[in-house]
This record gives structure tokens, C-alpha cells and sequence, in this order.
């Protein structure tokens, strides 16, 4: 994302376990050399700020002027899954990008249902060979697992296995040790369209569960059903994309509830990068890459967007390059439809946040949404905490004489909890950062049946008016709930749009409801 970047590395991990003394003293280290981003791929159990080692290093790392990327986790498609959630960080989930490693399922039937494999043999062949399921033999054959395919004729075959409970190439081997030819691993329900590049021991194609169902009914349709695995190699430029990656962690943000999260996605699946060692135990390689997926992997394209937004705009705070990264981000794929999660459905706020990163229009995005470090203050006693512990946190004396409703932040987004016959009112602080002379008018407006929303700026009824850069007006934004709404959801969503004059920019604000 930013070739030209300095990086370095701080090792705060040993195996799978990674102390928080070893996270801390690598973030002390990471400010202490000055450094502009911080790309964090950790994280831990959500709760109160002040207990998080993350988010109190986070913190000290923001009042240094540093921007901070973290994921958002892998724990999706469950609710309030994610972590990371405070308001000072860059909650980052991820998405696939337009290049799929594709394998294709070839059945009997001359159907051709696509899916992916790292492993692609030059000379495998193509010979149709008998495809089995051993499903009615219970789960652990259905899954492939260890032991479970030892009393099953499944030499020269090709097996089906369903996901789960393994590694795709500890499934591929256990068949390969059977004696198998070949394995197709179908996705379950939950996890539905949304597949990645896997290492495999034998042919292989990881589908999704709609292929899978069609491979099963295609099982059923005949006695001597037959399959073969052809290897496509890479594919590119696929219009579907962005989708959202089923693992991503979700909202709602269960420390915080009035900051929506995650903030932005970002590509995360299939990712080719750069590896310490070989994967396939070469000796004196220099082709030493992987492939892999997760959030750990969509954050530091969000850090590497954020240097170079840092680079370009050196005046701007962390919180004005976030506001940048997210009131430009995109909720469409590449054919203009929009992100769909992975039931084929359009993505949730609580999935997508923002929308998808689009880095172009973060370098100009006309208004910014800033915050100071000390704003935090008031937002953090207004959780509950005590003085001492938002001390813990700003590292400071704080006495909370002055606190505010978490949505009252000058976030660029808006969670509000909103009660039948219920008026809110919030402030927002938006700064010019386009063209000295420039005016915004309030554009599109989405806001669930039942919900209406009223806006007012410091000097017009309509219009923001500016003269001059870095300049602030006050737009106040009014959320108001029918007395008989009968909603009977538990959340709902919308935004905001503030657009230009003459359109060159249009600054979009993400809205989340809860309707208690």
C-alpha cells in the first residue's frame, strides 16, 4: 500500500502466546523511535478500556500524533464478536479482493462448480473418478476426520468432505493417506459463499456450501456418481468484489455501544505477501511467500493507507485520517451492487462499518470529523468509569466534571439507542480540509421506517458555508422515534450524506439503531 515506507518490526509474540508486558514494552519501544503508524494485528477479549493493555497503549500512542490500525478479529459471523473497539483505533475487518487461486469441481453431470486451492499440480490429471460421501457413516466421516475413512474403499477416489473441526491439508492428508485422489471440502451453512485459498497435500477444491449442496444432489442423483478436480491457476479481475469475509468480526461494539465498529474493511482474504521461510519445505528458495487470510492481514493495508495519507497531510491528526479513510469508503463491489456478506445478502453496518477502503478519495475528502486526544476524556467518564480509572488510560489527573453520551463524540458515525416517542440531539464538528471557499448541503438520507432525522448548522438552516481551510462549523443532527413504531428488530441502520457544492465531494456518515 505505501512501497516507499520505512517499517519496523517489533516482536512481541513467542509461539502462539504474546504477553502484555511484551505488547507494551514493543508499543513503548514503537513510540519512543517516533514512528508515524502503528499496525497492530493482535487482540484480546473485549471489555472496559482501562483493563485492555491494547487500548491504553493505543491511547498513549494517539496523544503522540500516531495512527493506529488494528483488527478487528476473526471470530464472525457471530454479533458482538470483534475486538479493539475503542474509539481512538482504526477497527479494521476485512473483505476478498478481485483474485481467486481457482480450482474447479467437474462432475459427472458436465456441471462445473468453481472453488480454490494454493495446491495446483503442473501434471495432474483429469480422469473422472468416482466421488464418494460418507455421510451417512456419522460426522467424523463427513468431516474427514482422523481414523474416521480407515474402513472405507477410498483408493484412486475423489472425497467430499465437509468443513470444519480440521485444516483443509490436514483433511487432504488424512484422504491422501486412505488413498485417496482427490478432496472437495464444502463450506457449511454459516460460513454459506465466502471461501479462501487453502495449502493442500492432493488436488483439492475448498467450495462453497451452494456448490456443495449441488455436488450432494448431484451424490444422490445417480449410482455411480464421478468427479474430477481441474486447477485454473490464478483468476483475476473478478466484478463481484468486495465481498465480506464470513470470519470478519462483527458489531455491535459490546464495550462501547454508542461508537459503531468496526470502522472501515479492508482486503483480507487471499493475501500473497512476503514469508520467512519456504511452505513447502524447499531448501536455499529465495521464493519464500504465503498466502493467508484474516484481519490480521486487512490491518496493515489500513496502516499502509494511513501513511500515506500521513505522508500527503502531515497537519492532519489520527483522527482526521480516520475520518478521511471512512467518510470515503465505499459500500458497493466493482459492478456497482452493493457488499454482500456470506449469505449473499447486503453487509450490515455492524459487518462493514463505513464501507470498503477507498484510498484515492481518503487523500481529498473534503470534510473531516476530528478529535483531540483530551476529547476523549469527557467520552470515557461518560461510560462510568471512574477519575482513577480514566487515569489508567489518559494518564493525567481527571476530575469527570464534564462527560457526554458516547454517540456525543465527534466520531464520524452514529450509534444511537432510541426509544418509541424519543427525541436525541448530537453535535458534530466538521472540519474544511477541501477548497478555502466551498459550502455542503446535506444530501441522501437513510433512516429505518418510524426513525426521522432533522439537521442544523451554526449559521444556516441548510447550507455549511466556508471561507477558508481548516475552518469548523456545527451541524446538529436530530434523531426522533414514532410513539406507535411498531419496529420489532432490535437494530436498524442508515446514513447520512454531506455533498458539495458542485459535487466534486460527498462526505457519507454511517448511522446504527437500537430500538429499545
Amino acid at each position: 500500500m505505501a512501497p516507499l515506507a520505512h517499517l519496523a518490526m517489533y516482536k512481541v509474540c513467542f509461539r502462539v502466546f504474546c504477553g502484555d508486558s511484551a505488547i507494551l514494552a514493543g508499543m513503548d519501544a514503537a513510540i519512543d523511535d517516533g514512528v508515524h503508524v502503528l499496525s497492530i494485528s493482535l487482540g484480546g477479549p473485549s471489555g472496559a478500556f482501562y483493563n485492555g493493555s491494547l487500548a491504553v497503549a493505543t491511547f498513549s500512542a494517539v496523544q503522540k500524533g500516531i495512527f493506529v490500525s488494528c483488527s478487528a478479529g476473526n471470530s464472525g459471523p457471530n454479533s458482538t464478536s470483534l475486538g479493539n473497539e475503542a474509539p481512538w483505533i482504526l477497527t479494521v475487518g476485512a473483505s476478498t479482493i478481485n483474485r481467486r487461486f481457482r480450482t474447479s469441481v467437474l462432475l459427472g453431470n458436465k456441471k462445473l462448480l468453481h472453488g480454490e486451492s494454493m495446491y495446483q499440480p503442473k501434471h495432474a490429471d483429469h480422469k473422472l473418478r468416482p466421488l464418494i460421501y460418507h455421510v451417512k457413516e456419522g460426522e467424523h466421516s463427513a468431516w474427514c476426520q482422523p481414523n474416521s475413512l480407515d474402513h472405507f474403499d477410498v483408493k484412486g477416489k475423489v472425497v467430499l468432505c465437509d468443513a470444519g473441526k480440521l485444516s483443509t491439508i490436514d483433511k487432504g492428508e488424512i484422504v491422501l493417506n486412505a488413498g485417496g485422489a482427490a478432496i472437495i471440502i464444502a463450506n457449511g451453512i454459516v460460513s454459506r459463499e465466502s471461501i479462501s485459498a487453502q495449502a493442500n497435500v492432493i488436488p483439492a477444491s475448498y467450495v462453497g456450501y451452494k456448490e456443495g449442496v449441488e455436488i450432494k444432489n448431484y451424490l444422490n442423483s445417480t449410482s455411480s456418481p464421478v468427479a474430477t478436480i481441474l486447477c485454473g491457476g490464478t483468476v483475476l479481475g473478478l466484478k463481484s468484489d468486495p465481498m465480506m469475509a464470513y470470519f470478519s468480526s462483527r458489531g455491535p461494539n459490546f464495550a462501547s455501544p454508542g461508537i459503531l465498529k468496526p470502522d472501515i474493511i479492508g482486503p483480507g482474504v487471499d493475501i500473497l505477501a512476503a514469508w520467512k521461510e519456504s511452505t513447502d519445505n524447499k531448501k536455499g528458495t529465495k521464493e519464500t511467500f504465503n498466502v493467508i487470510s484474516g484481519t490480521s492481514m486487512s490491518c496493515p493495508h489500513l496502516a499502509g493507507v494511513a501513511a500515506l495519507l500521513t505522508s500527503a497531510h502531515s497537519e492532519w491528526s489520527p483522527a482526521a485520517i480516520k475520518s478521511a479513510i471512512m467518510t470515503t469508503a465505499s459500500q458497493v463491489n466493482r459492478m456497482g451492487s452493493a457488499i454482500v456478506d456470506q449469505t449473499g445478502l447486503p453487509a450490515d453496518v455492524f459487518a462493514i462499518g463505513s464501507g470498503h477502503v477507498y484510498p484515492q478519495k481518503a487523500h481529498d475528502p473534503g470534510l473531516v470529523f476530528d478529535i483531540q486526544p483530551d476529547n476523549y476524556i469527557p467520552y470515557l467518564c461518560g461510560l462510568g468509569y471512574t477519575p482513577k480509572q480514566v487515569q489508567i488510560i489518559v494518564k493525567k489527573n481527571v476530575t469527570c466534571s464534564e462527560t457526554i453520551p458516547e454517540a456525543q463524540l465527534n466520531y464520524p458515525s452514529f450509534s444511537v439507542s432510541i426509544k418509541r416517542g424519543e427525541r436525541k440531539a448530537f453535535t458534530r464538528m466538521v472540519t474544511n480540509v477541501g477548497p478555502a471557499n466551498s459550502s455542503y448541503t446535506v444530501g441522501d438520507v437513510s433512516v429505518p421506517k418510524g426513525v426521522h432525522v432533522e439537521f442544523a448548522v451554526d449559521d444556516f438552516e441548510y447550507a455549511m458555508r466556508f471561507t477558508s481551510v481548516q475552518q469548523t462549523k456545527t451541524l446538529k443532527v436530530m434523531f426522533s422515534r414514532d410513539a406507535n413504531d411498531k419496529e420489532k428488530d432490535l437494530y436498524g441502520q442508515g446514513y447520512m450524506t454531506l455533498v458539495s457544492d458542485g459535487g466534486k465531494y460527498t462526505v457519507r456518515t454511517p448511522f446504527s439503531f437500537k430500538f429499545e
